[in-house]
């Protein structure tokens, strides 16, 4: 096949690449430069896409003796994950960026220009496996496992990827990386919000929305505090509140809820948290289970907060009812499904909503 290996610069992707060309595929390195002003290193950051990895993912693919590219996907990226994410904040949601690059750039936006092209599939550097059916499924690696993420996918998409070291755990993806002498190979993980290289979310926001002031209330209504915008807050919050009047009880407060049509805040307990009804839209359909009513397992978050429930697919949006309660669940988060398995693949996804309500 003819593959095009998307290279973030890090040591996953390296290898990934690697893989595919050991495979006897046709391997092309394609790195993409998702700002104009990319940083010059990403210094105390941990994000991805600057110059810095993109000098990395070159030096990668000229040991492996492949072509390597950058191409330029800045004003898609700018529109659909940048500004994306500033609307979701406007709205009251709190997103994740990085789902939503998956999503739209490094599969949508990269897998069209490739196909468009002649290749025949992409491959990156996720944990992440597909088995023989071609299902997605979890890695074996529990620590890095990236199918969540993925989650947001289409079939057709998934139909053209390859994840090469998705069924390995990271300490050998390392160990290989520094027997092909890639200098990658001891490269600390991204985690940082590339768009956002000094990590203040809040000054983004600050920056990109401007001051709104609303009310911090309690869920009785009563008054607390003004602020000056309700984007400063995501649900589950409890630090940087900074509200004087103390609780009846003592006990810490929570953000429990953002309306920001009004910009009201809504604090409670941390049992308010609690959340055993979700309803999600934008759905996505990877396993044939995914329909009707049935029982499966739902992810709320890139890492943990997983739990049974009980299932109900309609055509544009599902409803989830939680055998357990999930604390802090917001609105604009995905909601991943997986069907869980004894055999010795990890279990399977059977598709994604994004979450538009709770109770």
């Amino acid at each position: 096949m003819r593959v095009l290996a998307a290279m973030s610069g890090g040591v996953d992707s390296s290898v990934a690449a690697s893989r595919a060309l050991e495979a006897g595929h046709e391997v092309i390195g394609v790195h993409l430069a998702l700002s104009k002003d990319a940083q010059q290193t990403r210094e105390s950051a941990r994000g991805c896409c600057s110059l810095e990895d993109s000098a990395d993912a070159r030096r990668v693919c000229d040991k492996l003796g492949i072509p390597f590219y950058v191409w330029d996907f800045s004003d898609r990226f700018k529109e659909e994950v940048i500004d994306d994410f500033v609307d979701s904040y406007e709205r009251g949601e709190t997103p994740n960026p990085c789902l939503r690059c998956n999503e739209k750039i490094k599969f949508a936006a990269l897998l069209e220009r490739g196909i468009a092209l002649g290749f025949d599939a992409v491959a990156t550097g996720h944990y992440a496996v597909i088995d023989d059916d071609g299902y997605l499924r979890r890695s074996p690696d529990d620590k890095k496992d990236q199918s969540y993420v993925l989650g947001v996918l289409t079939k057709h998409e998934l139909d053209h990827c390859l994840f090469p070291v998705g069924d390995t755990e990271k300490p050998l993806i390392r160990e290989e990386a520094a027997r092909h002498g890639f200098s990658t190979a001891s490269k600390p993980d991204s985690y940082d919000i590339c768009f956002i290289p000094d990590g203040n979310t809040q000054a983004f926001l600050g920056r990109s929305i401007g001051m709104r002031p609303g009310m911090i209330v309690d869920t009785s209504g009563a008054e607390l505090k003004e602020h000056d915008g309700a984007w400063n807050y995501t649900i589950g919050q409890r630090k940087g509140l900074d509200i004087k009047t103390p609780t009846h009880d003592g006990r810490p407060r929570y953000v429990t809820d953002i309306d920001a049509a009004t910009g009201t805040v809504t604090v409670g307990t941390r049992e308010d948290l609690a959340v055993t009804t979700i309803r999600a839209d934008r759905l996505k359909q990877l396993h044939p289970a995914m329909t009707g009513e049935f029982e499966c397992d739902v992810q709320v978050r890139a890492h943990g907060s997983v739990v049974p429930c009980t299932a109900r697919v309609g055509e544009s949006e599902m409803t989830l009812e939680l055998h357990e309660p999930l604390s802090g669940v917001a609105r604009g988060q995905a909601a991943v499904l997986y069907l869980p398995t004894d055999d010795e693949l990890g279990d399977i996804v059977l598709g994604s909503g994004t979450i538009i309500a709770t109770a």
